[in-house]
């Protein structure tokens, strides 16, 4: 073997010795990048800094500032969180648990503590910036995943040790910090010295685990979407009840023969709340637009028709209105910052005509409604004539719906919001909620390339600028909604499995997607298949996964 590589970085060519750790490199070059490096890409594969090169190629930085780069960094800083409680309390059985995202953090509980006291999480900040003064290292070990399960068992970590159950592999890699050791589903930071940017909050019955803002040097303003908040809790809640927590408690109930079960629970759970919504909709004469507004792949136009169909049980006559059909001719279409039209912006839609005719139609008028013809690029108008009687009531779905300037002419006692997203409930384990921007982008992979011959390499390559849209767009109206709808069903990810993992094997190693791919890949691992024959055909899940009984 070669005394010395060749790593180009940057475009210049570094020659370093075999075994040189990339952390060592990167400390060269950090001074011409903003943001503090994290990780690396090294030969098309992503990779920790305390890896050492071993072969000429190629090493790009990876700062906290880009996606990969906040996953490392929130890891790690649960990791150190977990430590600094062990450090404070040695003998006690207390563990906290990392409950789901809730903005730019995390919602987090101590296990058997109601109430968490201010000092407590002072005594916690404490202790985490005493870890983090003296940098020690994180290390990843291999373990026997025979022996972690025991460990974790003896440790009261019952959900991460009944999900490494699962794992076919005769071996895992483990984090150890200081001595304290855990597992987790992703890349880590080197050290402790770069996690200082976080706060914990008090909020609920727990406390929220406050990380970087966009700028990833300051930590972002404590501002939490109470609205939000509440949703997740009462699908936790309800996860709970059904004792499926996590995904190994979900394997667990697969393996026991109680998938049909838990189908057509989740499924009447659904439709129960789907239910109470047209009520209440239906209760107020009032309400004759209904407002429907979400992220991508949220299942926003199968959920209008079960809540039409909810509507029409109530001797409300429903009709529906897609803002799609306001968009304007393409020629019109405002540009982004990139120069490339901006297809996400409220700006590309006729809002004056919108309100023009919806207003027309308050007052009784017969109105022409257009239809957006996706493959000219142009507004049609083809006999589509409207008109709003006694008992008609407009569902109207659009990614803008929320926003008080695409109805602005709209009395407000007319108007009823809906917010909808797939908020997954489960967690991997008691220290690793599943992320619900993965479960919209799996879904999204499975309807792309059933519907749109588009492939998963594709999906992934355009998800960013589709999430950059959610975060201008979307995101900032949600606690306008009048309610909130989560339609993540508890089942899911397992009966996608089958769907999405065959694309994504598709996926090159050369490809920049390839490391968005085997993260995905390493994720649905963990999940036991689902069948797909008893998911009835109006669940949510068949606008991805096909067999709907709508025209979605």
């Amino acid at each position: 073997m070669a005394e010395n590589v060749i790593i180009k970085v940057d475009g210049q060519d570094v020659s370093v010795p075999v075994g040189t750790e990339i952390k060592d490199i990167a400390k060269d070059y950090q001074k011409d990048y903003k943001d503090q490096i994290i990780l690396a890409v090294y030969n098309h594969k992503l990779r920790e800094l305390n890896n050492p090169v071993t072969e000429d190629g190629m090493i790009d930085f990876v700062t906290v500032a880009t996606k990969n780069g906040k996953r490392a960094y929130r890891r790690s800083v649960v990791l150190l969180m977990q430590h600094a409680l062990k450090e404070l309390y040695p003998e006690e059985s207390m563990d906290i648990l990392v409950k789901y995202s809730l903005g730019p953090g995390y919602f987090c509980k101590i296990d058997g503590m109601e109430d968490i006291p201010e000092s407590f999480l002072q005594k916690l900040d404490d202790k985490m910036r005493e870890l983090i003064d003296k940098d020690l290292s994180i290390n990843k070990l291999t373990m026997k995943t025979d022996a972690a399960v025991k460990s974790f068992a003896s440790r009261g970590l019952e959900d991460k040790s009944r999900l490494l159950k699962y794992r076919t592999s005769s071996n895992i890699n483990i984090y150890n910090l200081d001595g304290y050791e855990d597992y987790y589903y992703g890349y880590m930071a080197p050290s402790t010295g770069m996690l200082g940017v976080f706060k914990l909050h008090k909020f609920g019955d727990g406390f929220v685990l406050q990380l970087a803002d966009k700028d990833s040097t300051q930590v972002a303003d404590f501002d939490p979407a109470v609205k939000l908040f509440n949703v997740l809790k009462t699908s936790d809640e309800w996860s709970q009840s059904m004792d499926i927590p996590t995904v190994g408690a979900l394997n667990d109930a697969i393996c026991a023969g109680k998938t049909r079960d838990i189908i057509l629970s989740q499924e009447a759970f659904m439709e129960r709340r789907i239910g109470a919504l047209a009520e209440k909709i239906a209760s107020d004469p009032n309400k004759k637009f209904v407002m429907i507004a979400g992220p991508s792949s949220s299942g926003k136009t199968t959920f209008s028709h079960r809540l039409s169909a909810q509507l029409n049980a109530l001797g409300v006559n429903p009709h529906p209105v897609p803002l799609d059909d306001y968009y304007l001719n393409r020629d019109q279409v405002p540009l982004d910052e990139f120069g490339q039209k901006d297809f996400e912006t409220i700006d590309g839609l006729d809002i004056a005509q919108f309100n023009e005719d919806m207003m027309k139609l308050l007052k009784g008028e017969r109105v022409l409604l257009p239809t957006f013809n996706f493959k000219t690029g142009m507004r049609e108008y083809r006999d589509h004539w409207m008109q709003l009687g006694d008992n008609d009531i407009l569902v109207i779905e659009g990614i803008h719906g929320l926003n008080e300037r695409m109805s602005h002419s709209l009395p407000k006692e007319n108007k009823f919001k809906i917010y909808i997203s797939a908020l997954t409930q489960l967690s991997i384990d008691e220290h690793n909620p599943l992320p619900t921007s993965d479960g919209r982008l799996i879904r999204r992979i499975v309807r792309d390339s059933r519907t749109r011959a588009t492939s998963a390499r594709e999906t992934i390559a355009m998800w960013d600028s589709v999430r950059r849209g959610e975060e201008k767009y979307i995101f900032p109206f949600q606690e306008e909604a009048d309610e909130m709808f989560n339609s993540a069903l508890i089942y899911e990810m397992a009966a996608l499995k089958t769907y999405a993992q065959p694309q994504l094997f598709a996926i090159p190693k050369d490809c920049p997607e390839y490391i968005e791919a085997k993260r995905l890949l390493k994720m649905l691992d963990y999940f036991l298949n689902v069948p797909t024959d008893d998911i009835c055909n109006n669940s949510l899940i068949r606008e991805f996964i096909g067999g709907s009984c709508f025209n979605v």
